[in-house]
C-alpha cells in the first residue's frame, strides 16, 4: 500500500522548522565571538551575524617600524573571530536543518 504523505503535515513541519531556524539565527546574531593573536595583544570581536564590532590592540604591539606585523596580527585575530562565529552557526543551525544541505541560505 503506497501511502502519500499528508501535505498539511509536511507544510506544518516546514513552518515549524522555519520558525526554529529564525529563532536560532536571531539568538546567534545577538552573541559575540572573539579571536585573538599575539598572545592576546590583538583581539577582534564579531557578532554571530558576521559583523566585525570591535578590535582591541595593546599598545605594546604598536611598532611604527613593523606595521606589517601589526597588520598580520589584526588579520589573524579577525579570521579567528569569524571562524568561531561560523563554527557556532554550523553547530546550532546545522542541527535544525537535519542535513538538508541548505548551504548559503543560512547566512
Amino acid at each position: 500500500m503506497n501511502r502519500q504523505p499528508d501535505m498539511r503535515q509536511i507544510m506544518a513541519q516546514a513552518q515549524k522548522m522555519q520558525e526554529q531556524l529564525a529563532a536560532a539565527q536571531k539568538d546567534l546574531a545577538g552573541r559575540t565571538f572573539e579571536g585573538s593573536a599575539g598572545g592576546g595583544m590583538v583581539v577582534a570581536t564579531v557578532t554571530g551575524s558576521q559583523e566585525l564590532v570591535d578590535i582591541t590592540i595593546s599598545a605594546e604591539v604598536v611598532d611604527p617600524d613593523d606595521v606589517e606585523m601589526l597588520q598580520d596580527l589584526v588579520l589573524a585575530a579577525v579570521r579567528q573571530a569569524f571562524e568561531a562565529a561560523s563554527n557556532a552557526a554550523s553547530e546550532e543551525l546545522g542541527g535544525l536543518t537535519g542535513g538538508l544541505g541548505l548551504g548559503g541560505l543560512l547566512g
